[in-house]
């Protein structure tokens, strides 16, 4: 077997641009307006749309 070249594994790479690597998980904590304790919320979402999780209430 042949050795792969660095730029023949970028080249990989880009090619798996739309795989699950453009999601990230993100941790919220959200505090309970009676009882004063933090729950956490957790979803997968993409990368691109952290600043608008971050936002909302």
């Amino acid at each position: 077997m042949a050795k792969v070249s660095k730029n023949a594994r970028v080249a990989q790479r880009s090619a798996n641009a739309g795989s699950g690597r453009d999601f990230v998980k993100v941790v919220k904590p959200v505090k309970d307006p009676k009882t004063g304790k933090y729950t956490y919320k957790e979803m997968m979402i993409h990368k691109d749309e952290t600043k608008t999780f971050f936002a909302k209430k």
